[in-house]
């Protein structure tokens, strides 16, 4: 069956892949751990807070509380089935791990708009190498972003120098 993110499938899939990861962790597919998976899977694409999740788990289940969420977030990251995101702004985010992927993907941030847009591809592969050979270091993994002006933001803004450390919310 080909997944289809909007038919629902694409979730179900998800949300049965992860229940055996923690299953195979012996910990348990809680209601609150699978509302929070849910939200995730649905909103991929936002890089949410812990407080964005919560938001968005009370709508499905209102009973849950902000440290269950917090707590649901640690155990996710700590079995690696999402990643804890920093874009310089104070605020993690989080997202789920790309499957089969042997590197996490790259984001671009825009310091106008705040807009996260992501670069799929890995660019950095023979810096990898480069890197391993010259400083004999063993690279697990990379992460990398670029602060900029997004191509929505181009034509309105006059001067990206004032930008620069400025954080955006």
């Amino acid at each position: 069956m080909v997944s289809d993110k909007q038919g629902g499938v694409f979730v179900e899939d998800r949300v049965k892949q992860i229940k055996q990861q923690l299953s195979a962790h012996n910990y348990k597919l809680t209601p609150q751990r699978e509302a929070t998976v849910r939200v995730l899977l649905e909103n991929e694409e936002d890089h949410l807070s812990a407080e964005d999740v919560y938001l968005l788990v009370k709508d499905k289940a209102p009973e849950i509380g902000l440290a269950t969420v917090y707590r649901t977030l640690e155990l996710l990251s700590d079995l690696q089935i999402i990643h804890k995101l920093n874009f310089g702004d104070g605020v993690t985010r989080y997202e789920f791990r790309a499957e089969g992927a042997e590197h996490h993907h790259h984001h671009l941030i825009c310091l106008n708009c705040g807009t996260v847009d992501e670069i799929m591809e890995d660019l950095l592969g023979p810096i990898e190498v480069q890197v391993e050979r010259e400083y004999d270091f063993q690279i697990i993994d990379h992460r990398l972003t670029f602060h900029g002006i997004c191509h929505r933001c181009k034509g309105k803004v006059t001067d990206p120098k004032k930008l620069v450390g400025s954080k955006v919310t």
